[in-house]
């Protein structure tokens, strides 16, 4: 390996002075000009100003199919008393008339048609009945009425497009319709993407044990194509420096700008900051940031190398606030700001003074009024692309941000993609898919956090509908006692949804032979748990406590002595691979995950799965939707269909 030496940030940069120092070093601007075809301009960056060559619409023009006349000849027509106007022609679309209309006369027009000299509106043809040579009207008209006149859309010289708009098919429509066919345009900016890491496989490779699909190269890649860049994926390096300078030297040389993600920090095996340092001047190594800390920029050339993190999350946060605007200015674009809202934040989060946290949420829009909820993801978290909103920009210079404060959340996509219903709660693995047949799974996020994250998200405000199963110690009843417990009753109702059945969930052929939750206990058992909240982990606990009194322990010495007790996933599936992969023996999940994956599964107990809804959120018709959707045929066919699922004949209805 070259420079086997541990490479430190030795100063870490504001992300906010990014821009400045880059450009005291070179002149970021659009690299050249070229005209092109109307046909070829999709996706390019104007480098001109476009003004009217014509008026538009060129000529007055009929807006309907009818007849043109003087408006004064139709005063007083209705249905009781007509008008006769005598016909004395018809204009075509496309043709240029050569008849002047004069009193008591009518000319056909279509709808299009250059309106005859003299006529000053169009009756149209549902208040006319033909009859020979002469129309009878039926409805009176005033001056001007269902004529478009010349210009009146466009004037010959308007700005209609400015110098450093994309051209989107808006664009080309407009142009196509004013008559212009070539447009000067700016240079596209042509860029290499690379990802490193040994772990890393292209998505259409086997996925073997250890390794992960790249999502960097095609992330970034696509979203270098969306602001007009032309990008080029050149695949995977090898965590070898030879290998990387030769890719990234070869790259640079017919290329713009070089960006690579992954291997940026300051470890023996990142070696991108070397390459850069061989290859320019390395400007950037460090940013102040949560997350994307370990970003290299370097200068060579005259060109950009960039170095991004390889976390999936840390890469897009870093691209979209620090390199994009970088990559904007080269490609001529004007207008590419990224769209942010304005929002409270509703939890307490601690941070480091000095530092510019991205920190990823998702939004709640309450009566006009956003809430930003912290997403509780990590950088290499895939979800969250999709899932959150975007980032809060939390301000450096505060190291508390408390519940209520006003943040800027800087958006993932259009604000009008914010999801109308937010069901927080219990996680489910089939309920993603009657969310589908329902026609709801498009304006849904669903957030699985346990049964008591979902009481508590409905009792702050936060969800609109929360998935529950928790079991009641006292009464071993399911989810009823805790409106009380959770003080929901004036905020919430409960409705009823459906039962499934959950068990242990062992390797096939069940080799450690574990029958019930005593076996929890052998030395030879290693388990998986679900959090605390969790609906199964409540159960699992209860259990436990049984068991623990029988043998004249407490709850928490008995715990102490399970291997495992304290590896918590957050879904069913996620105990089911871990069962699968061996990193468990055996653990408590759906008799429809186990199926899934070809384990074997123990039945223990059919509990209730049902579901809070938010009294406000009745109000909601998406909602409305959802609970009368539990009693749809379709619905309850699949829930019956489903392993370990059945539907009650009271599902859909209120249970308080």
């Amino acid at each position: 390996m070259h420079g086997l030496s541990r490479k430190v940030f030795h100063k870490l940069i504001d992300s906010r002075d990014v821009e400045r120092i880059i450009l005291s070093r070179i002149d970021l601007k659009p690299l050249g000009v070229e005209e092109v075809e109307l046909r070829n301009a999709l996706g390019r960056v104007l480098a001109e100003d476009i003004y009217a060559p014509i008026d538009y619409p060129p000529f007055d023009r009929s807006e309907v199919d009818g007849y043109a006349v003087r408006a004064e000849d139709t005063y007083g027509a209705d249905e009781l008393h007509s008008v006769k106007l005598s016909l004395i022609g018809e204009v075509e679309a496309g043709e240029k008339p050569l008849i002047e209309v004069k009193a008591g006369e009518a000319v056909e027009v279509a709808t299009g048609s250059m309106i005859p000299r003299g006529a000053t509106g169009v009756v149209m043809e549902e208040y006319v009945k033909r009859s020979g040579s002469e129309v009878i009207v039926y409805k009176s008209i005033v001056p001007g009425e269902n004529i478009v006149t010349a210009g009146s859309d466009i004037n010959l010289g308007d700005l209609v497009i400015a110098e450093g708009t994309m051209i989107t098919p808006r664009e080309v429509a407009l142009l196509a319709g004013l008559g212009i066919w070539r447009l000067k345009v700016y240079r596209k900016v042509r860029a290499a993407v690379f990802s490193t890491g040994r772990e890393v496989v292209e998505p259409w490779e086997e996925l073997v044990d250890g390794m992960i699909y790249d999502v960097n190269g095609h992330l970034i890649s696509s979203s270098l194509i969306n602001i007009g860049v032309e990008a080029k994926f050149l695949g995977l390096l090898p965590d070898n420096y030879d290998s990387i300078m030769d890719a990234v030297s070869k790259a640079l040389e017919e290329h713009d700008v070089v960006i690579t993600s992954g291997s940026t920090s300051a470890g023996l095996g990142d070696l991108i900051y070397r390459v850069f340092e061989s290859l320019g001047e390395v400007v950037i190594h460090g940013l102040k940031v949560k997350p994307g800390k370990p970003t290299v920029i370097a200068i060579s050339r005259g060109k950009l190398l960039i170095g991004l993190p390889g976390f999936p999350l840390s890469c897009f946060i870093v691209f979209n606030e620090v390199i994009k605007p970088l990559i904007v200015r080269l490609t001529g674009l004007r207008s590419e700001a990224i769209q942010e809202v304005k929002a409270r934040i509703n939890y307490r989060i601690r941070k480091p003074l000095g530092v510019v946290w991205f920190y990823p949420v998702l939004l709640i829009n309450r009566r006009g009024e956003y809430i930003a909820l912290p997403a509780h993801s990590r950088s290499g978290d895939l979800s969250p692309l999709i899932t959150c909103d975007g980032y809060a920009v939390l301000d450096p210079a505060k190291d508390l941000v408390i519940e209520g404060d006003e943040v800027t959340v800087r958006l993932f996509h259009d604000r009008s993609r914010v999801p109308l219903i937010n069901v927080v709660g219990s996680n489910d693995p089939i309920l993603y898919r009657l969310l589908s047949i329902m026609g709801l799974a498009q304006i849904s996020r669903v957030l699985s956090i346990g049964s008591t994250g979902g009481w508590l998200a409905i009792r702050n405000g936060e969800a609109d509908i929360a998935p529950t199963h928790l079991l009641d110690e006292e009464t071993l009843t399911y989810n009823t006692p805790f409106l009380h417990k959770y003080r929901v009753l004036e905020k919430a109702v409960l409705v009823r949804g459906y039962d499934r059945r959950i068990g242990l969930v062992v390797s096939k052929g069940n080799p450690k032979n574990v029958r019930s939750i005593r076996d929890f206990i052998r030395s030879n058992v290693v388990i998986v748990n679900r959090p605390r909240g969790a609906g199964v982990r409540v159960y699992l606990d209860l259990e436990l406590g049984k068991l623990a009194k029988e043998l004249g322990l407490e709850l928490k010495e008995l715990a102490k002595s399970i291997k495992g007790y304290n590896y918590e996933v957050k879904s069913h599936t996620a105990v089911a691979l871990a069962v699968k992969h061996g990193r468990a023996d055996v653990g408590i999940a759906v008799e429809y995950v186990a199926k899934q994956y070809g384990l074997d599964f123990l039945p223990l107990t059919w509990e209730q799965y049902d579901f809070l809804v938010n009294k406000e959120s009745l109000e909601k018709k998406e909602v409305q939707k959802f609970i009368e959707s539990l009693r749809n045929s379709e619905v309850i066919k699949t829930i019956n269909s489903t392993p370990g699922y059945r539907a009650p004949e009271n599902i859909g209805f209120f249970m308080n």
